[in-house]
């Protein structure tokens, strides 16, 4: 479906043609979200900074979650995760320190404000769309004016899901048979600090 996350930004930017020079802000959720961001913001010719938040990981299978945490703190836990509070609370807390270090490193400066402004939030993919919800309650916190979702690929329920909770959603693939974000990419590799870095001195 997409080369890259370079081409699926552009093809991402081209669908949210209607917002471009409309004074928007498109926050990159990093780090696989952020040279898709990039491009959203290129192409729109829009302000363009990072979201910070993590995914909050099974202490026996750190790859499977059961929420995520935003960098104000704003969370969301999945239902029924037998999961007991205590252990929610440490992987939570463990998470923030990953969360404050990826703000320093990455970003570098206090996070814009966005009160009465229209955001774009962008992922590489929404697999279980838990940090992307977390990323909403951020942005509602910061009191936005209007969220909008946008992603190159979703599964079909998660879309609905995050439907339901943003103004708008911007899908560019919704597969019938979706297990992992990875499967819409011909080149696809976990990005590193570094990478990102890179990507947020070209804005500059």
């Amino acid at each position: 479906m997409f080369k890259d996350r370079r081409d699926a930004g552009k093809k991402l930017g081209l669908a949210l043609a209607g917002y471009k020079d409309k004074n928007v802000i498109v926050l990159a959720i990093p780090r696989g979200g952020v040279e898709v961001g990039y491009e959203v913001a290129k192409t729109l010719n829009a302000d363009f900074s990072l979201i910070v938040c993590r995914k909050l990981g099974f202490p026996y299978n750190p790859e499977a979650c059961f929420g995520a945490v935003a960098e104000d703190g704003s969370y969301v836990i999945l239902e029924n995760m037998g999961i007991t509070k205590d252990e929610i609370e440490k992987i939570k807390n463990e998470q923030i320190q990953e969360v404050k270090r990826r703000v320093e490193v990455l970003r570098g400066k206090p996070f814009p404000d966005i009160a009465s402004k229209t955001v774009i939030l962008v992922d590489d993919g929404l697999a279980m769309g838990v940090t992307m919800q977390a990323a909403i309650k951020m942005c509602r916190n910061k009191k936005a004016k209007k969220i909008i979702v946008a992603a190159p690929v979703s599964g079909i329920d998660v879309a609905e899901k995050i439907e339901g909770l943003a103004d708008k959603l911007v899908v560019l693939e919704k597969p019938i048979f979706f297990q992992a974000v990875a499967q819409a990419y011909e080149n696809w590799h976990d990005v590193t600090d570094e990478e990102v870095l890179k990507i947020m001195q070209k804005k500059r």
